[in-house]
């Protein structure tokens, strides 16, 4: 610790950098964006994606990234990913669909230390599934090829508090913009109420922040005919995982294969 900050590493850019489309390791004002261009998406728009990983390889990515952010070391890769802002104009195949809360202290790339054009990011508070979302889940799947969807609830999240409050106070209280995310949530939680958890608030929280992370899976997974054909058919993996707000770290603890 310096002065009260927690000390923060940059691991090196990997050799892989140095490759045809990615960014130059001379980091500076002479450094500049690869000029080799990402596929045109409109020549494409009738060919099924290509992924670039499997799930299997995206959710691992995913867990060596947060392990990073948690440890308060980034990658220098993705801090540069900026640099390659033009290329990314021209077309992006982002190899996983984060389904996540709207909180200011949950941001996807963030926290799983990745750049520009990797990751598809849905947020909404309480990472609920509505129409809206399972839309943007199957676009990015359909037109880009992304294998791995992850329903990240995160802890102590005012959307799950709002439920909860919900079910002792007036409705009259909350908006109706509010309400139509309360009544999301609270299926997932009304079981809970009718177990010892009800007396344990702190408990109760942590299980219904599970408990809806796990409606919102079932949600993806049986909701829609397209993402059901592709998990049976084509190896797309729905997955449900929390983050921890005190030690940045995320435990994948829903429909993780072993």
């Amino acid at each position: 610790m310096l002065g009260g900050v927690a000390h923060l590493s940059i691991t090196p850019v990997p050799r892989a950098l140095a490759q045809p489309g990615a960014v130059s390791r001379d980091v500076g004002t002479h450094a500049r964006p690869s000029t080799k261009a990402l596929p045109d998406p409109a020549s494409a728009v009738d060919a099924p994606p290509v992924p670039t990983l499997t799930a299997q390889e995206a959710l691992e990515k995913l867990k060596v990234g947060n392990a990073r952010f948690a440890s308060n070391v980034l990658s220098a890769e993705s801090l540069l990913s900026n640099l390659r802002r033009a290329e990314f104009a021209q077309g992006q195949q982002p190899w996983a669909v984060i389904l996540g809360c709207s909180d200011s202290r949950v941001p996807a790339e963030t926290v799983f230390d990745v750049g520009l054009g990797e990751l598809f990011v849905i947020r909404v508070a309480g990472n609920i599934v509505a129409p809206s979302q399972v839309g943007s889940v199957e676009f990015s799947v359909e037109r880009h090829g992304a294998r791995l969807v992850v329903v990240m609830g995160h802890t102590l999240c005012g959307a799950i508090d709002a439920t909860l409050e919900a079910m002792t106070e007036p409705p009259s209280k909350q908006s109706p913009g509010l309400r139509s995310i309360v009544e999301r949530v609270r299926p997932s939680v009304v079981p809970l109420l009718h177990t010892e958890l009800a007396h344990q608030p702190a408990a109760l929280r942590r299980e219904a922040t599970r408990a809806n992370v796990r409606a919102s899976v079932s949600a993806l997974r049986h909701g829609s005919q397209l993402l059901e054909k592709l998990v049976y058919e084509d190896g797309l993996l729905v997955v449900g995982a929390e983050y921890d707000l005190v030690s940045g770290r995320v435990e994948f603890f829903e429909g993780v294969p072993e």
